[in-house]
């Protein structure tokens, strides 16, 4: 069983994944390419919004 702070990433979490920078994960957020929600304040990624890029990318380039 996973708990809610597992199921949402921080932006850190993201890039680090990605193995991209800080811009460009703000980039993919402001193009709607990632799906993202603010909680007070802090931009959070949900996991599934993450594997969901990442399978659109896969499918994208086969």
């Amino acid at each position: 069983m996973t708990t809610a702070t597992s199921e949402l990433l921080t932006v850190s979490e993201v890039m680090a994944r990605l193995k991209v920078g800080r811009t460009k994960v703000y980039d993919l957020i402001r193009t709607h390419r990632l799906v993202s929600i603010k909680v007070d304040g802090c931009r959070r990624i949900p996991a599934h919004a993450l594997g969901d890029f990442i399978a659109s990318q896969i499918g994208e380039a086969a």
